[in-house]
């Protein structure tokens, strides 16, 4: 198996796994701690290989799916595990921006990812191709809902046995989200950080191939294709903002890797895109640790609505708050309420409606403004990873109800003008 792998990886640009705390190199297996430090592995390429590979044409003469950057993944099989996922909407925000005091927002909308609605579907396509790659036949992870359904989704398509875990206080959509293909589903009776010390030990014994445990540097890799969609959408040009949600932190260190390594083979111009991300105030590790200059992450235990990003303990924290830092960005949290606000903050100008997650990095997109922290000329992409659909608990009792009449036109009238009158009140609330 190990010579068979060797052997077909010569001709492929990515090389090893890295130490990213002491540099130590391994071969391409399944295995994401280095056995000297301890420290996270992650995947290194011949970039000099790719500058004269790939090129801005090449790239567009892919498939329309995030498998047209497949040379920049940890993957070498001709025939990927393909089911549409990537090249979300880049939408132009006009209403929203108008709102904030914005001229150059973008929103890039997973909320409309292939197959399961949210970003987790890139990451989940890359670590199953890999898991094929490497033999295995069973695949698992550890997950607040998101990777639960992407991984129970695109293994029914590759048809690879699965077996997921997640915490038992779940939103319902995101449980059904799962069942639905037929995984084997393990509630677990804990938060999101027992659910993964359980699937450590599970992976240890079992020899199961855990997408975001031992395959987990060759996972994280698929976040870097929201990098490289944002630079082509917008004509081959890095933006000069962006904002995304904070859970394990490993999102945001790889679209900032996504931007490096185009431009370093020269597919973009080089320069600085700040980087600041959004966490919810009920599970802020990472924020709390940016706001007091720490250089390591003390736990927490989460209590939010935003279950989707509720890591107490993240892997990736620390490098998260060193992108934030070297790039002149920020982190910030926001209360649950200002995370609802959010939520429908979005879905009433831009007609999208997203899940927690997303209402936190519109919540932290706003309280940056009001803080002078976002130029209004900037071009600032806002990363939006999940639909609403899945957390509709969080909004319930918050949006209103319907009008519910007779089959009369005049009860009609009577509601309208109800409703109307119940609108000015809330505006002149506002204006007060």
């Amino acid at each position: 198996m190990t010579q068979a792998i060797n052997t077909q990886t010569k001709a492929a640009a990515f090389q090893a796994l890295k130490c990213k705390e002491c540099g130590q190199e391994y071969e391409l297996q399944a295995s994401h701690v280095c056995e000297l430090c301890f420290g996270p592995l992650e995947v290194i390429y011949d970039y000099n290989a790719l500058r004269h590979s790939v090129t801005r044409e090449t790239i567009q003469a892919g498939p329309h799916s995030m498998w047209r950057y497949q040379k920049f993944l940890p993957v070498h099989s001709e025939n990927p595990i393909d089911v549409g996922t990537g090249m979300t909407p880049l939408v132009r925000s006009q209403r929203l921006a108008r709102r904030l005091g914005l001229n150059k927002l973008y929103i890039k909308n997973d909320a409309v990812n292939m197959p399961t609605l949210s970003f987790k579907d890139r990451v989940v396509s890359v670590a199953l191709t890999r898991a094929r790659e490497l033999g295995f036949t069973t695949v698992s992870c550890a997950s607040t809902g998101n990777l639960a359904n992407s991984t129970a989704a695109i293994a029914a398509h590759a048809g690879l046995d699965c077996c997921v875990f997640i915490p038992a206080d779940l939103e319902a959509g995101k449980i059904l989200g799962s069942l639905i293909y037929s995984p084997t589903l393990m509630a677990v009776k804990g938060n999101y950080d027992q659910v993964n010390r359980l699937c450590s030990e599970v992976a240890n014994t079992h020899g199961w191939g855990f997408v975001n445990i031992n395959l987990r540097p060759y996972y994280s890799e698929g976040s870097k294709t929201l990098g490289f969609e944002v630079a082509e959408q917008l004509g081959w040009q890095l933006p000069d903002h962006i904002i995304a949600p904070l859970a394990s932190g490993s999102l945001f260190t790889k679209i900032y890797k996504g931007f490096n390594e185009f431009i370093e083979v020269g597919l973009v111009e080089g320069k600085q895109v700040k980087f600041s991300g959004a966490q919810a105030e009920g599970c802020s590790p990472i924020a709390q640790a940016y706001k007091e200059g720490r250089d390591f992450i003390k736990p927490v235990k989460p209590n939010t609505i935003a279950k989707s990003i509720a890591i107490g303990n993240p892997a990736d924290g620390i490098y998260a708050v060193e992108i934030a830092k070297k790039t002149g960005g920020s982190i910030e949290s926001v209360t649950d309420a200002e995370i609802i606000e959010g939520i429908k903050l979005l879905a009433e100008t831009e007609g999208i409606f997203t899940e927690t997650a997303g209402g936190t990095t519109i919540a932290v997109l706003k309280k940056l403004i009001e803080a002078g922290k976002i130029d209004p000329e900037e071009t600032t992409v806002v990363y939006i990873t999940g639909n609403g659909l899945k957390t509709q608990e969080a909004v319930h009792g918050y949006i209103g109800e319907p009008l519910t009449i007779e089959a009369r036109l005049d009860s009609f009238e009577q509601a309208l003008e109800r409703s109307r009158t119940l609108e000015r009140l809330e505006w002149q609330q506002v204006l007060v």
